[in-house]
């Protein structure tokens, strides 16, 4: 079994294309992927790229994804660090790290330049990943 680490453009990707990751793959998560994924889908929605009901629809598609949320003081305390060692303002993307190096055995994201960041920390696998067996 793979556990993969995913962002939230992945699970909004995945809730899109109505893709599933293959069996014997695990996904987490910081808890914040469900208000990052549903700002987004908000944001999408007030832009007119999306209905309402597609951003709804789109939301519960996430939640059926069976994400593993991670969000316990361990994982709070390694994404501090994180954030402190790379120098960042914030917290957020440094969450994702955590995860991935905490629970994952690679993380996924869509975002190259997170990608070139998120390299020198964690291990990195392709979206396509996800779906291979």
């Amino acid at each position: 079994m793979t556990r993969f680490a995913i962002e939230a453009e992945v699970a909004l990707a995945l809730a899109e294309t109505g893709e599933r990751p293959a069996p014997g793959h695990a996904l987490v998560a910081p808890t914040t992927l469900r208000t990052e994924a549903l700002s987004a889908l908000y944001r999408a929605c007030r832009g007119g790229a999306l209905t309402r009901a597609e951003a709804i629809a789109r939301m519960d598609a996430i939640r059926a994804l069976k994400i593993r949320l991670v969000g316990d003081r361990v994982s709070q305390r390694h994404a501090w660090d994180i954030a402190a060692e790379l120098g960042w303002e914030d917290i957020g993307r440094a969450e994702y790290l955590a995860a991935a190096r905490l629970q994952a055995d690679a993380f996924v994201t869509l975002d190259p330049a997170f990608a070139a960041l998120a390299g020198d920390i964690v291990p990195l696998a392709p979206y396509s990943a996800l779906l291979a067996p």
